[in-house]
């Protein structure tokens, strides 16, 4: 196997840079999903479950994009064609899912478990979201290792991790920007204010300019120069050709560090989701006195979504923190000391914002919170890809460790109700929303032990 050779700063940049715009939308999606369908009319105990759809989407269509692209070669390229098709798929729901309360469906006609034809398609439209979102975000990890060596590979990986930072922050403080400069924040019950419409708009349109920018400047490698600097003689065998195990068999010879980082992955992204749904209304009850209605936050209120704004600039604030924490990691030498102190700092992060009722003070909580995520955004693939190398089906290998994102996510929605309902109900009476962000923080402090179960090296 011929060793990669080193690319060029702008080369690394070009590689990722449609990256940015994917991460707007995910941004977009991460930080509004929740008051999108508050705004519907979904009731607190239920958010979580809304929040089923995305990382079920990313376990069924990532290993899959990973699978498939391994065996993909076209004028194209070979994991470009499926970035492309993922962020046109994107750029489409993006402009129809935050419309779907100003549809002239009729709200009250039950259609399946008590939801309305609103919220049914608000839910279609968000599965379709986040298969397009997976299938346009993988191939960037793939591509980085299909054709950076080791040497520049956590590079690369910097690189991406500041582009999908400056993404978040641009697509979280759109909501924020808007009504800043004047467009409207209100909206008539079981409507999506204007704010939050325009932000999905000028995202979508990011997007595919973006992905165009990469597609137009990255030439992947045909497939013998591909064999040539992946896949070991041995791998590849007598007849030359690398042999086609299924998904089981490669589960069954992955290396150690698959596991042991997944299992901190569970504890790290089962806290990201309960992050993700009960920032809203933690913040709203906490820092902006949001009024009740029939037992629990009156999400049509301007402090409901004044706080659900905040809330976007608060996930700025955490992709700053994280840009900065990135900086400071290559500087710790054990990396095992590295993720741990990253994941502890997350894990405050969270205990703290539970019971933090200023506004401001809440930038030294999400500042924290963007340790962690720095963390889980650089470790895990650096550890995991470097334990690959020479292995060759890097693309499914990454396919299906995708899925120690996803799984947690999904336990941790489908349980995240029923935890909400067991808990005490919260001082002013509504569901108790910031304990579930103490949870969280616990689960980081977890995930921070786990890591010295990582087996770095077989």
């Amino acid at each position: 196997m011929k060793q990669k050779p080193n690319m060029s700063f702008w080369g690394l940049w070009n590689l990722s840079f449609g990256f940015f715009g994917v991460q707007i939308a995910y941004a977009l999606q991460s930080a509004n999903i929740s008051r999108i369908f508050a705004t519907l009319g979904a009731d607190p105990h239920s958010l979580s479950f809304f929040w089923v759809l995305p990382p079920l989407m990313g376990m069924i269509v990532q290993p899959l994009v990973g699978k498939y692209s391994d065996r993909t070669w076209c004028r194209w390229g070979r994991r470009i064609p499926y970035l492309f098709l993922g962020a046109a798929v994107a750029v489409a729901v993006m402009c129809l899912l935050p419309n779907a309360g100003s549809l002239q469906l009729d709200g009250t006609t039950v259609l399946w478990a008590g939801m309305s034809a609103v919220m049914l398609f608000g839910l279609v439209m968000l599965m379709l979201l986040d298969t397009s979102i997976n299938m346009a975000m993988q191939p960037f990890k793939m591509l980085v290792g299909d054709m950076v060596n080791e040497e520049q590979k956590k590079k690369a990986y910097s690189i991406q991790s500041f582009l999908c930072n400056a993404g978040s922050i641009v697509g979280y403080i759109f909501p924020f920007l808007f009504t800043w400069i004047g467009i409207s924040n209100t909206a008539p019950e079981g409507v999506v204010p204007d704010s939050v419409i325009y932000s999905f708009y000028i995202g979508a349109a990011i997007l595919i300019l973006c992905v165009i920018y990469t597609t137009m400047k990255v030439k992947e490698w045909n497939p013998q120069e591909y064999n040539e600097y992946n896949v070991s003689a041995e791998a590849a065998g007598a007849s030359g050709k690398a042999d086609e195990p299924g998904m089981l068999q490669l589960l069954v010879k992955a290396p150690s560090a698959f596991w042991s980082i997944g299992l901190v992955q569970f504890f790290c992204w089962a806290a990201f989701l309960f992050m993700w749904t009960y920032t809203n209304g933690t913040v709203a009850a906490n820092a902006f006195d949001t009024p009740i209605l029939n037992g629990d936050l009156d999400t049509k209120s301007v402090a409901y979504q004044e706080a659900g704004n905040w809330v976007g600039v608060l996930y700025a604030i955490q992709a700053v923190g994280s840009v900065i924490w990135a900086t400071v990691i290559p500087n710790i030498k054990s990396t095992k000391l590295g993720y741990s102190l990253s994941l502890i700092l997350g894990g405050l992060g969270f205990i703290s914002m539970a019971y933090v009722t200023d506004q401001y003070l809440l930038f030294v909580s999400f500042i924290l919170i963007g340790c962690g995520w720095a963390a889980i955004l650089a470790y895990p693939f650096t550890l995991l890809t470097n334990a690959l190398t020479g292995r060759g089906h890097m693309g499914t290998y990454l396919g299906l460790f995708n899925c120690t994102i996803c799984l947690p996510q999904i336990i941790a929605a489908i349980l995240g109700g029923l935890i909400l309902k067991a808990l005490p109900a919260a001082a002013n009476g509504a569901a108790n929303q910031p304990m579930m962000i103490f949870i969280a923080g616990i689960f980081m402090i977890v995930g921070a032990l786990a890591v010295y179960a990582i087996k770095e090296k077989d």
